[in-house]
């Protein structure tokens, strides 16, 4: 019988495959099995009725063997050693079958290969070893990752593993294939990180294409390369390459790179200035200084260096020392005479 059954697997295994197989057994010998055991057990034994035969299948099959029902016949107890050998070349044969599904799904997501089912994630077009990892980490920094990294051909397998909030796609950049597997259309911020301008700009008429409102960040070599990049989407924020951290506060912060322009460019919008901090104001909080420079002036104190060192945005209690030097945002600069400590 064993014999039989293993010729009858390879045969059938010609014909049929993958989940198609054990189920094929699986009913061969339900069905032979009930029909031999009706021919060698006594009508008087009850195993054959069709509500009793399937629960003696079942748990003789998987081995169990609960007892309530048996055969009593020398015929009936071949038939029950067939039931088992049936039932253990079935979950041979479907455990198989499901360790190769789950080792090539494995597979297919290290390599890159596979659609994800994605929604408001973070998709990074590019891959430069140390580079990609530093940025990773820091956009891991704040909030829970969730991002979908997109390399070339020649990176073959995934090259972080290790992080589980990041999954791979391998192939063609500017292929609407790649765009798809990432999940463009559903994310919420792409970043382009390529080898170069050429390619950012190609890279980005495919982004743009997959989805038209996502935010989108590049880094350029050439910042002067930026307008050809807002000929295709004038809403693209562009990053200078060198300033990989700036890439990451563009990605949390859309837009942040417009103020840090526009501090950085002389005659923007608000400048930053320094000055000492006047007699008028001598032992003042930073609060207090605070609420002058904004309230009369529009301006906002940033930073105070003093004994201390520099302190950025210190707290609102901080107590200034004569001669202290306050770093500020404003319009235009704000002459000292001005100043005037409040009306107490």
């Amino acid at each position: 019988m064993p014999i039989f059954l293993r010729m009858l697997s390879q045969i059938v295994h010609i014909r049929l495959s993958g989940w198609k197989l054990p189920l094929a057994i699986v009913v061969f010998v339900f069905w032979t099995s009930w029909l031999l055991l009706a021919l060698v057990e006594p009508s008087s034994n009850e195993i054959t009725r069709p509500a009793n035969f399937w629960w003696y299948f079942l748990v003789t099959a998987a081995t169990v063997g609960y007892g309530d029902f048996f055969p009593t016949s020398t015929g009936g107890h071949l038939v029950g050693g067939y039931i088992i050998i049936g039932g253990i070349v079935t979950l041979t044969t479907l455990f198989t079958q499901l360790a190769g599904y789950v080792q090539t799904s494995k597979g297919r997501r290290m390599k890159g290969l596979i659609r994800h089912d994605a929604r408001g994630h973070i998709v990074i077009l590019g891959y430069t070893p140390g580079r990609t990892e530093r940025i990773v980490a820091e956009l891991g920094a704040e909030d829970q990752l969730d991002v979908v990294l997109c390399a070339w051909d020649e990176v073959t397998e995934h090259p972080m593993p290790e992080h589980t909030g990041v999954r791979f796609v391998r192939g063609d950049l500017t292929n609407v294939d790649v765009m798809t597997r990432a999940g463009v259309a559903e994310a919420a911020t792409v970043v382009i990180d390529v080898r170069d301008d050429n390619e950012a700009l190609a890279t980005l008429v495919a982004a743009y294409h997959a989805n038209k409102t996502v935010h989108m960040v590049a880094s350029l070599r050439e910042m002067s390369r930026s307008e050809h990049l807002r000929y295709v989407d004038p809403q693209v924020q562009c990053v200078q390459w060198h300033m990989p951290n700036l890439l990451v506060e563009e990605v949390q912060d859309p837009g942040i790179t417009q103020v840090y322009t526009d501090l950085m460019t002389s005659g923007g919008r608000s400048n930053t200035y320094s000055t000492r901090l006047p007699q008028s104001l001598a032992s003042a909080t930073f609060g207090e200084c605070q609420t002058i420079f904004g309230q009369r002036h529009g301006a906002t104190v940033i930073a105070v260096r003093q004994s201390q060192g520099l302190l950025v945005s210190p707290a609102w209690d901080t107590r200034l020392v004569p001669g202290a030097i306050l770093y500020y945002l404003a319009a235009e600069r704000i002459n000292d005479p001005k100043l005037v400590s409040p009306t107490r």
